[in-house]
């Protein structure tokens, strides 16, 4: 058969992976050479790009290193047979039929001088089995060379050489499964190492890091580059490199690379790009400029995966191979195209988080922002309103002042003292909801706090005739925190029990150590609230829907102060209400 390349070129070729089935071949081919009387055997196997390689050479070691590791085609050997005579299992090509300048037909002649009778070996004769499988597909050649005798074999040298062609295509058969298998078991075990560690990294450049080297080891490439695409491939995005150095690509090259991407992610496939190949989805001019750029770069084949996530592809995997490497297999193409959606996941996951990080960032900063308005706002109308108060207190002491003066001025102060609570309200929110200002934790005593809340509440909850109860313990009950916040949570809660009770109702307050916590509950049977109401409560500025609640003057800070006190002294708030049916409210602090 024609050697396709140069002995150096084969050299270079990965050579036979399974030991166990390399030497079963090169036994059967020895067996040839002592037992069936020939001085050189050969045996070839068919590879997945269709080339004849030679894996055992027996007889001769001159002979073993000329032809070990040459390829050839196979329709080359197709056109030998077809001059063959059929001798059972082997086919037979006497030199008159061979081809002019056939010489190179096994790739190595060897000086040999035929004897002198009718039936003498010639150097050019060609005795080869061809080795089929149960389907009838050629899977190797058994080739057999210099017979002891000088003669062409005889009938009973061709039933033992015919069962040594039996043996030897079973033993075919069988390595070329166990290599498969091998093959198999070596991409997933590549496949799973980049696929856990792209997994588990939030960062692109993370992602490319750690997965880089396996990406290499694991499909045997001496490079390897990662572009990825902007939005919806709005832009090219960026290209990573294995060794951490921006790939410089023209233009026309990331044109071509982004439109193929798109394209083979639509047919889910990974491409080979390769002299000896077919270029689908590239065009002939495009896989020409492909091919002169790999040039540049001193790289003759390169497998091109798509990467993406669903219908969306978000970028290209690019392994190199330099010249004498190994040709890319079927199943090194379908693992490459398996690990480019993994790849694409976990680059959208990336981006996600990225965005996500993103928001979250701006939104701390809009809140930030949000609470140095407050403050500032608040600030600035307090001065201003301090004197206005100070004014309408001079004049309400006027010795002469008639009603509609008086009426007026009286307004002024409710309205006036309506917005010193608003300005207070915001002040205490800028506070509680800085994190700059942590609590500085103290025991507490609740009991006496709820007792100044309740005398400070009291006179409101005789007005509408409200039965306001307080259940306490006769042990103190402390928590950790802030004296003067968990005043004024207190505070609101039952202020906010008390408005909301129609006449007639009751609220009651209770405290008491629960599993180390400081439980502290407001009862009430007001109005209630709505799910959906629930749901938005500590919501800056934010008033319950029903009518009855919008109807009673308020700034909805209050319960978001509460939530602000609870959440920084490590709390937690337990709302529990029913439209029409009342509300409890119960806080759980740690206790001291």
């Amino acid at each position: 058969m024609a050697r396709d390349v140069t002995p150096e070129q084969a050299a270079a070729r990965l050579r036979w992976s399974d030991s166990a089935s390399r030497d079963t071949l090169q036994l059967i081919a020895e067996g040839v050479t002592e037992v069936a009387g020939f001085g050189i055997a050969a045996i070839s196997v068919v590879r997945q790009d269709g080339a004849l390689e030679s894996v055992a050479v027996a007889g001769s070691e001159e002979a073993r290193a000329e032809l070990e590791g040459t390829r050839s085609t196979e329709a080359r050997l197709l056109e030998e047979l077809a001059k063959a005579d059929d001798w059972g299992l082997l086919r037979f090509v006497p030199h008159e039929r061979t081809d002019e300048g056939a010489g190179d037909t096994w790739g190595w002649v060897p000086d040999y001088e035929p004897i002198d009778a009718p039936d003498a070996w010639h150097p050019l004769d060609l005795l080869i089995a061809p080795l089929y499988d149960d389907d009838g597909l050629l899977r190797g050649t058994l080739a057999m060379d210099l017979p002891v005798g000088g003669r062409r074999p005889d009938e009973a040298q061709r039933a033992v050489l015919n069962a040594y062609a039996e043996q030897a295509g079973r033993a075919v058969v069988v390595a070329l499964e166990r290599e498969a298998l091998a093959e198999q078991v070596r991409m997933a075990e590549a496949a799973r190492r980049i696929v856990r560690r792209a997994s588990a990294q939030l960062s692109l450049d993370r992602i490319f890091s750690d997965c880089q080297d396996a990406l290499i080891e694991g499909f045997r490439a001496a490079g390897m580059w990662i572009q990825t695409f902007g939005h919806e491939g709005a832009d090219t995005g960026h290209i990573y490199s294995s060794d951490g150095v921006d790939v410089s690509l023209d233009a026309r090259m990331v044109q071509i690379a982004q439109a193929a991407a798109f394209e083979a992610w639509e047919r889910q496939q990974a491409v080979v790009i390769a002299p000896d190949r077919s270029f689908e989805p590239l065009s002939d001019d495009e896989a020409a400029d492909v091919l002169d750029f790999l040039d540049t770069i001193s790289v003759e084949s390169l497998l091109f995966i798509p990467l993406g996530a669903g219908p969306e592809c978000l970028g290209n995997l690019v392994l190199t191979r330099l010249a004498g490497a190994p040709a890319w297999t079927e199943a090194e193409a379908t693992t490459a195209l398996d690990i480019g959606h993994d790849l694409g996941r976990a680059i959208l996951n990336a981006r996600i988080f990225q965005r996500e990080h993103q928001l979250v960032r701006e939104l701390q900063e809009l809140d930030t922002y949000k609470g140095q308005l407050i403050a500032t706002v608040a600030h600035e109308l307090k001065n201003p309103l301090s004197s206005v108060l100070g004014h309408l207190e001079i004049l309400e002491s006027a010795p002469v002042l008639d009603d509609r003066t008086t009426s007026s001025l009286s307004a002024m102060d409710r309205g006036a003292q309506r917005m010193v609570k608003v300005i207070d309200d915001l002040l205490l929110l800028s506070k509680v909801g800085d994190p700059e200002n942590p609590v500085i934790a103290r025991p507490v005593d609740l009991s006496q706090v709820v007792d100044d809340v309740v005398d400070l509440v009291a006179l409101s909850a005789q007005q509408k005739q409200i039965d306001l109860r307080v259940e306490l313990p006769e042990e103190p009950v402390l928590a950790l925190g802030d004296a003067d916040e968990l005043d004024r949570l207190c505070a609101n809660l039952v202020s906010n029990a008390v408005k909301y009770t129609p006449e007639g109702g009751d609220v009651t307050v209770s405290l008491a150590l629960v599993d180390g916590e400081a439980v502290f509950t407001c009862h009430d049977e007001g109005i209630g609230m709505s799910p959906e109401d629930v749901s938005r409560l500590g919501t800056e500025f934010f008033r319950s829907s029903n009518p009855l609640a919008l109807a009673q003057p308020g700034t909805g800070l209050g319960l978001a102060i509460v939530q602000r006190i609870v959440e920084r002294h490590d709390g937690r708030l337990d709302i529990d209400s029913e439209l029409g049916s009342g509300s409890t409210f119960q806080v759980h602090l740690p206790a001291a």
